[in-house]
């Protein structure tokens, strides 16, 4: 047997989504929800697995039926749940998403507080941390204590240890105290990052400036990054280093629901990061692998739901294929 391939660790929230089962209505509206399991870090942790990689995740469940069955679905999906705690007296944190005609969504979040929000320093399996080669968190873990110091002393871990640090920023902004506490809760780890990923729309909301213009982009860079990458949705994306940048098209497929998309994408190119990191060094190389990121990415918003709609590997280089041959 072929031995397990690098360990991707990825840290903060896990909840359910509850998605109308009609896209277009508001959640007044709405006369029935799909339970869909969710939370951007453990998305991205079964999008890994789902592609054949190696992945954990490290989070705060309720000691509910919700949190058993989440941590049941990263089970069922290969992803190590060693490092999964459950609080007894939190709940797991629900989220309702409302799905526009487009397939882009709105959020009305449940947590006060809620299981997440409350992983402690002490409960850190930092055992778990140590054996990544890529450490990957979010923001959301950020805006309330005890969870935002269990954050930072998890990141110090895996960068002492030498471990690549991966951002996601996934702006939420209901769950922020005001916009500004966003932009600077987010960017108070901006600089500890060896790879950020940001959508067009976050680039807009953090630079409070035109997400199109590569100067706005590149005032999110700093000199420990060893990759920015932009998504434009399905346009593709846009990736900066420190010695190349360019634009990787994207795919045209039929959207129903953007949920997942952002995290599809960035599972897969961590998968191809922890296989060959000379990808920050050969341009050739991570254009091919944005490639297939951007295609996991498209996959995953022909279906509803975060990771009933993740893709495999077959999916992806089968989108990637037909894309080469027309």
């Amino acid at each position: 047997m072929a031995a397990k391939s690098d360990l991707i660790v990825s840290f903060g929230e896990m909840l359910i989504d509850f998605v109308p089962d009609v896209s277009g209505v508001s959640l007044a509206e709405s006369t029935g929800f799909l339970k869909a399991p969710g939370g951007a870090p453990a998305n991205v942790a079964c999008a890994i697995t789902r592609l054949g990689g190696n992945s954990a995740f490290i989070g705060k469940v309720g000691d509910d039926e919700f949190g058993h069955m989440l941590v049941g679905i990263l089970k069922k999906n290969g992803v190590n749940s060693e490092g999964v705690c459950f609080d007894s007296h939190a709940r797991t944190a629900l989220a309702f998403v409302t799905l526009k005609k487009n397939g882009e969504r709105e959020f009305m979040f449940y947590r006060n507080p809620s299981a997440d929000m409350l992983l402690a320093e002490s409960e850190l399996n930092m055992s778990l941390i140590k054996r990544a080669k890529i450490f990957h968190y979010g923001s959301i873990s950020l805006i309330s204590e005890p969870c935002r110091s269990a954050h930072m002393a998890a990141m110090k871990a895996a960068k002492d240890a030498g471990i690549l640090l991966s951002y996601d920023p996934n702006v939420r902004l209901p769950l922020w105290p005001s916009a500004q506490a966003a932009i600077d809760g987010i960017k108070s780890i901006w600089n500890h990052a060896d790879f950020i990923k940001v959508s067009d729309d976050e680039v807009g909301f953090l630079t409070q400036g035109d997400a199109e213009k590569e100067d706005v982009v590149l005032s999110l860079w700093h000199d420990n990054l060893k990759l920015l990458v932009v998504t434009d949705g399905e346009k593709g994306c846009r990736y900066f280093t420190k010695g190349f940048k360019g634009k990787v098209e994207g795919f045209s497929v039929n959207t129903v629901d953007t949920t997942g998309a952002g995290d599809a994408f960035v599972g897969a190119l961590l998968l191809q990061i922890s296989k060959d990191p000379s990808i920050f060094q050969n341009e050739g190389k991570l254009k091919e692998a944005l490639k297939y990121a951007n295609a996991c990415g498209a996959i995953c918003t022909t279906q509803k739901g975060a990771i009933p709609a993740l893709p495999t590997n077959a999916d992806a280089l089968d989108l990637v294929n037909k894309s080469k041959a027309k």
